[in-house]
């Protein structure tokens, strides 16, 4: 586990980070894009880069892909809050005890948030109260 495994590690995240950006880009665009219309809002990727994580976010199901004259356009499946949403579900799903990862999550929430959430259970939009 020496220098290697140090510099695989930073490449993992690294890649999280850009999937992140990329992301960021496909929202920002408000409908879908090519991968060079993306690639001009992500700072310092090359198009082949953006491209491979583009694929990659395709293959989890984060972006859709479609033929558009001889190349692709690019979207996202969610908008922020539904893939926070997803990622939260995907958590609960994997967590074992439902009970008890609903029960901490709840516990480590905000004042504010713990109306918040009241409020959404009880059929409410966010800004009653």
């Amino acid at each position: 586990m020496g220098e290697g495994s140090d510099r695989q590690e930073h490449r993992r995240r690294a890649r999280g980070e850009l999937e992140a950006e990329v992301l960021a880009a496909l929202w920002a665009a408000g409908g879908p894009v090519t991968a060079a219309a993306v690639q001009e809002n992500v700072t310092g990727a090359a198009y082949t880069t953006v491209l491979t994580i583009m694929t990659r976010l395709r293959d989890k199901g984060l972006v859709t892909r479609r033929r558009q004259g001889r190349g692709h356009v690019y979207a996202p499946v969610h908008d922020r809050a539904g893939l926070a949403a997803a990622g939260m579900r995907s958590l609960l799903d994997e967590g074992g005890d439902r009970a008890a990862v609903l029960a901490r999550f709840v516990s480590e929430l905000s004042a504010e948030d713990e109306r918040l959430l009241e409020r959404l259970l009880h059929g409410q939009s966010p800004d009653e109260g």
